[in-house]
């Protein structure tokens, strides 16, 4: 009886630390990667002017509503009342329209004909300053990536062979502790002396 409780105790210590493990995750790759964002966004510098271009998820032959925003290089103050000029090198065609929303935040109207990059050539005019800068990477047709699904407490409660081991060795380990309670008690306790009966007559 005793070999088996030791070994019902062995494989409850090799199954307990095995079903903390199905909690650890080891991807890690995955939290390396980019997740759970909000919009597209590129940008570009100059010597003279910082630009940031953030946009939703954008689809070819769809209304493209873009946020740009212009600041100063020197000192990142925002840059107003800039006439700013878009072109797209992969269509010469395409138009867009700039309107002011804010200082240094600029709406950006038009449409994409395809879904595949784009990039702007954006001609800036502000007072007696004037500037180029390309920005790359415009992608049209492209998903935000999905956000990671925070990471459960435990697995569920069958959720694996070794948790199930586990709960069986408990229930075994159990049963037979109770039974080895039971034949304890009725070793030790004392057993009623017989009757004895005296014939005195």
């Amino acid at each position: 009886m005793n070999q088996l409780l030791m070994l019902l105790l062995g494989l409850l210590l090799l199954s307990g630390p095995a079903q903390a493990h199905g909690g650890e995750d080891h991807g890690a790759a995955n939290a390396a990667a980019p997740a759970g964002a909000t919009s597209f966004s590129v940008a570009a510098l100059s010597e003279k002017f910082e630009v940031l271009l953030r946009y939703d998820p954008l689809e070819g032959g769809e209304p493209a509503h873009l946020r740009l925003f212009l600041s100063d290089y020197a000192t990142n103050a925002p840059v107003t009342g800039a006439k700013l000029t878009l072109t797209n090198p992969e269509d010469k065609n395409l138009k867009w329209a700039v309107t002011e929303q804010e200082p240094g935040v600029y709406l950006v109207e038009g449409e994409f004909p395809a879904n595949q990059p784009y990039s702007f050539a954006l001609n800036i005019v502000a007072g007696s300053r004037a500037d180029l800068l390309l920005l790359q990477g415009v992608r049209v047709g492209e998903k935000l990536p999905a956000a990671e699904l925070p990471p459960t407490a435990a697995p569920g409660l069958f959720s694996s062979w070794k948790t199930i081991l586990a709960l069986v060795g408990a229930f075994a380990l159990g049963i037979v502790l109770t039974v080895l309670l039971m034949r304890r008690r009725r070793a030790v306790s004392p057993t009623p002396a017989s009757a004895i009966y005296e014939n005195r007559a």
